[in-house]
C-alpha cells in the first residue's frame, strides 16, 4: 500500500520560512517524479515545484526563489524550503509522486501565513 504524508506545515509570520516534508512507502521512491502543490481556499490546487528522479528541478515562475524543493532518496523524502512567506501562500500544500501512469497524493499539510 502507498503512502504519501506531508509534515512540517503550521503558522508563520509573513517574511518566516517554513520546511516541508513528504515521506513516502510503498513505493521505489528513486524512480518517481516528486512534486509539490498546493490550493488556496477558494481556489484550484496549483503546482509548485517538481524534482525527478535524475534531479531535474522545475518551479512555478512566481514561486522561483523563494521556494527550493529537494529529495533525499535514501529517505523516501522530498522536501520543499519556503521561505520569504507571503498571506497568499496560505494554502493546504501537497506532494505527489508520479511514474508513468502511476500517481499518488499525500493528504496535505496546512501552511497558514498570518500576522
Amino acid at each position: 500500500q502507498v503512502h504519501l504524508v506531508e509534515s512540517g506545515g503550521g503558522l508563520v509570520q509573513p517574511g518566516g520560512s517554513l520546511r516541508l516534508s513528504c515521506t513516502t512507502s510503498g513505493i521505489i521512491f528513486s524512480d518517481y517524479v516528486m512534486s509539490w502543490h498546493r490550493q488556496a481556499p477558494g481556489k484550484r490546487r496549483e503546482w509548485v515545484a517538481l524534482i525527478t528522479s535524475g534531479g531535474h528541478i522545475n518551479y512555478e515562475l512566481s514561486l522561483k526563489g523563494r521556494f527550493t524543493i529537494s529529495r533525499d532518496n535514501a529517505k523516501n523524502t522530498v522536501f520543499l524550503q519556503m521561505n520569504s512567506l507571503e498571506f497568499e501562500d496560505t494554502a493546504v500544500y501537497y506532494c505527489k509522486a508520479d511514474k508513468n501512469a502511476e500517481s499518488y497524493w499525500g493528504q496535505g499539510t496546512q501552511v497558514t501565513v498570518a500576522s
